[in-house]
C-alpha cells in the first residue's frame, strides 16, 4: 500500500472527529473536484447521480462501472485531499463484483466509499439489509488486504421508502445502522432524515459518525446539526443540480435576451480555470 494513500485515509477518518462537522460539497468530475478543493474543502466526495448526468446517463446505477472508474481515476489524480467515491448499491451483481469495484477504486487512489441499501424499483420496498451488510464486509476485507483504513459510509434509504410511519421508519434506521456497523461500516448516512429530534437520538445511539444530507432548499444549518452530534454533512447531487440550473439560466438569457450578465457576473478567467490544474 502506498504510504501516502494510507496517510490520506487516516486523515479522512480524523476529519470526522474534529470540532466541526466535515462538510462535503460533492464533485462529479475532475474540474468540479479541483474547484471544490480550491474553495477550501478538506476532502472530496463524489456524487454518483451528478457523475452519471455528466456522462449522459440517468442516475440510479445506470452508468457503466468502467466509466465510473475512469472519472474517479481523474478526480484522484488532480486533487491532493482524500477522495471518497459514491458507488450506490455497489455496482455489482454480488459481493465479489462489488469487492472488485472497491479494489479498483483503491488502486485509483480513493480512501473512502459511500454504499447504500436502496429501494427496490419493482416493489418500492427497502432492499434486505443483509445484502448491504455482506457488501460492506466484502469491502472491508478488500481494504484490510491492502492495509488501507478505508472509510465505508453506509447509506440507509429508509426515508425514501413509502408506506412507513415515522416511528417504524426511525426504528428500522437504527436497526440497519447497527447491523451495518457490525459488518464493518465506518459511518452512517441517512438522507431524508430531517427531524431534529430523530437526528439527535440517532447521533447519540451510533458509535460512528452520522452523515446528514443538506443538498436541498431549507436544509438545516451546519451549526445546528453540529449541536445535535452530526459529524458529516453532504450536499450530494445538489451541487450538480444547482450548476445545471444555473447553466440553463445563462443559456436562456443569452438565447432569448441576447445578454450575458448572469454569466459574466461570476466566472473564472481562463487563467484562473487553467491554474486549477497546474502543478
Amino acid at each position: 500500500m502506498n504510504p501516502e494513500q494510507k496517510s490520506r485515509a487516516e486523515y479522512f477518518h480524523q476529519l470526522h472527529t474534529g470540532p466541526d462537522p466535515l462538510v462535503l460539497p460533492n464533485a462529479w468530475d475532475a474540474a468540479s473536484a479541483r474547484a471544490i478543493e480550491s474553495a477550501g474543502a478538506k476532502a472530496i466526495a463524489t456524487t454518483s447521480d451528478g457523475m452519471a448526468w455528466g456522462l449522459g446517463y440517468p442516475g440510479g446505477q445506470q452508468m457503466p462501472v468502467q466509466e465510473l472508474l475512469a472519472v474517479c481515476q481523474r478526480v484522484c489524480g488532480v486533487v491532493s485531499v482524500p477522495v471518497s467515491v459514491d458507488i450506490e448499491q455497489g455496482y455489482g451483481r454480488d459481493v465479489q463484483e462489488t469487492s472488485e469495484v472497491v479494489e479498483a477504486l483503491i488502486r485509483c487512489g480513493a480512501v473512502g466509499i459511500n454504499i447504500e441499501d436502496g429501494v427496490m424499483h419493482d416493489s418500492q420496498t427497502l432492499a434486505p439489509p443483509g445484502v448491504l451488510g455482506e457488501r460492506i464486509a466484502g469491502a472491508r476485507s478488500v481494504a484490510r488486504q491492502r492495509n488501507l483504513p478505508l472509510f465505508i459510509n453506509a447509506r440507509i434509504d429508509t426515508y425514501f421508502a413509502p408506506g412507513l410511519d415515522a416511528q417504524t421508519r426511525f426504528e428500522e434506521t437504527c436497526k440497519r445502522a447497527l447491523g451495518y456497523i457490525e459488518a464493518g461500516a465506518s459511518g452512517i448516512f441517512v438522507p431524508g432524515l430531517a427531524d431534529l429530534g430523530q437526528i439527535a437520538k440517532l447521533a447519540e445511539l451510533l458509535p460512528v459518525p452520522l452523515n446528514i444530507y443538506a443538498g436541498y432548499a431549507g436544509a438545516h444549518h451546519s451549526t445546528e446539526l453540529k449541536k445535535l452530534g452530526v459529524r458529516r454533512i453532504s450536499l450530494g447531487c445538489g451541487t450538480t443540480q444547482a450548476s445545471l440550473a444555473h447553466l440553463v439560466h445563462m443559456a436562456r438569457e443569452a438565447l432569448a435576451e441576447g445578454r450575458s450578465e448572469t454569466m459574466a457576473g461570476r466566472m473564472f478567467t481562463v487563467s484562473q480555470a487553467s491554474s486549477l490544474f497546474q502543478t
